[in-house]
């Protein structure tokens, strides 16, 4: 099996990112102890990079004591690691951890805490600050579906509960009342095994993805991603300054055999992935996937992320467990987002994994923001324990049932247009008539008063260009109907343009 992925490249490597490379590779256990390193031309092809900047990078660690060479033979790790490497690289990034994270008795450790500031980009976000009347590219809930009146009710409600709630902060990893409410939800519905001191909550997913990127990755490692995937993810993860791994996901789910032989060949330090009404494509990777998914992440020690933001947002039949259910050694790190579907404002996410994994992000957290707010905590827990929400949710899968139909319905009139029928989630993924390009469609689009999220930037490869993402669920159905009416008129027009 051919296993060189077409990479997605983090952006300016110098040979100080390589350096760091190698010492994790190191540190991880991957090269030991007088074994033989890949030679200059052989570590230059698997990184994609100029040979001179594999060799300057060997030059430096050789210096330090790191390698040693062997005439003729080529570069060796050293029997033992020198204690006078330089408190800061030379190019002025942070010291690296000393916290190793080597196999011992079968099983491997949680990978080392490391951060870095790089590029700074996020493609949605900009999309999203376009002003539009037609607004297909947030992947929001119409606020007219949510229950507004109920949550104003509420809110005096939980001030008279606690009286001094604006006069303190939340513990950095979030209301205890908060975490064993969702502990016993999830244990209830989903069957996990989760304890409130397994569980964060942070200030929405992204914050969450976020401080796992920071935490886990350094520049250089791998991340294996779905192709195509969550934007603004992508771009966190370049931002660290990782090298993506596409991993195409498919309606079945993921090609297995390619994912080991990824995780073995190139050792990704985490798997980010969206397996439940999967966005954008709205697909659901089966449970048989699930568990092996899992067993893979144990035995090639990887960090499986997996990112649930719409996991109640079901139309016919719940979706399968999630794959932390079936994590016993603690490689899974389960993101479910909450307060999607009743108060999107309040930015609640929780997120699930065992103590090796939380201990840094506690840390982490501390740092980003000291804790979510508590008032948004307290106002997210009294209403999420309340029976009026179970109504809701059922009326509001239908709703959005019956809008995912009418963009079907409006989309239907069109020539050329694919797209596959998600059971759950608020995203259609279309396939654009032969011969239109989704960046030239957008900037047309904008200029008509209407966006969507071009299949570019959720693809790794920045390809994908004849797809884009409609987001049936912040629209009304007559908004819908006219924004998708005049979609499908802006393609013809392409079309006869030529």
């Amino acid at each position: 099996m051919n296993v060189r992925p077409k990479l997605a490249q983090p952006r300016r490597v110098r040979y100080t990112q390589v350096i760091e490379y190698i010492l994790d590779r190191i540190d991880r256990g991957d090269w030991k102890a007088h074994d033989k390193l890949p030679s200059v031309r052989e570590l230059a092809g698997e990184l994609q990079l100029h040979r001179l900047t594999v060799f300057r990078a060997y030059g430096v660690l050789k210096e330090r004591g790191t390698i040693y060479v062997k005439e003729k033979s080529g570069y060796f790790v050293s029997g033992s690691r020198p204690s006078t490497k330089p408190a800061v690289p030379e190019d002025g990034s942070p010291p690296r951890s000393n916290q190793g994270t080597g196999r011992a008795g079968g099983t491997t450790s949680p990978p080392v805490a490391w951060h870095r500031t790089g590029y700074l980009q996020n493609s949605l976000s900009e999309i999203h600050q376009i002003p539009a009347v037609y607004s297909f590219s947030q992947a929001l809930i119409d606020p007219n579906l949510l229950p507004n009146l109920f949550l104003s009710d509420h809110v005096k409600q939980v001030f008279d509960r606690y009286p001094k709630l604006l006069g303190t902060y939340s513990s950095v990893q979030g209301d205890e009342e908060l975490r064993e409410l969702l502990c016993a939800d999830m244990q209830r519905k989903d069957k996990l095994q989760v304890s409130p001191d397994e569980l964060l909550i942070t200030t929405g997913g992204q914050q969450a993805v976020d401080l796992l990127a920071g935490v886990y990755l350094r520049p250089m490692d791998y991340v294996l991603v779905e192709r195509p995937t969550y934007s603004s993810a992508l771009d966190c993860f370049r931002q660290r300054g990782a090298r993506l791994l596409p991993v195409e996901i498919h309606r079945d789910g993921y090609d297995l055999d390619l994912v080991e032989a990824y995780l073995k060949r190139h050792k990704p330090r985490m798997f980010y992935m969206n397996p439940t009404f999967h966005n954008p494509t709205g697909y659901t990777v089966p449970a048989s996937q699930r568990k092996r998914l899992v067993e893979l992440a144990e035995r090639y020690g990887c960090l499986l992320v997996e990112d649930d933001a719409v996991h109640d947002v079901y139309f016919d039949m719940p979706p399968p467990p999630p794959l932390y259910s079936y994590d016993t050694e603690g490689w899974v790190v389960y993101l479910r987002s909450f307060s999607k579907y009743l108060a999107p404002g309040l930015r609640i996410c929780a997120v699930a994994a065992r103590t090796a994994v939380m201990a840094p992000l506690l840390t982490a957290k501390s740092l980003a923001d000291n804790g979510t707010p508590l008032v948004n905590q307290k106002l997210f827990q009294h209403c999420f324990e309340s029976e009026r929400l179970q109504q809701h949710l059922e009326k509001l899968r239908t709703a959005l049932q019956i809008r995912r139909d009418v963009m079907e319905q409006a989309l239907a009139p069109g020539t050329g247009w694919q797209w596959y029928r998600p059971q759950g989630g608020l995203n259609l993924w279309v396939r654009l008539p032969a011969g239109i390009n989704s960046n030239q469609l957008l900037t047309e689009g904008i200029r008509r008063g209407l966006t969507f999220v071009p299949g570019t930037i959720c693809d790794p490869l920045g390809e994908l260009d004849e797809r884009i993402r409609l987001s049936f669920s912040f629209q009304n159905e007559a908004q819908i109907r006219e924004g998708i009416h005049l979609l499908i008129q802006l393609t013809d027009e392409f079309v006869q343009r030529g």
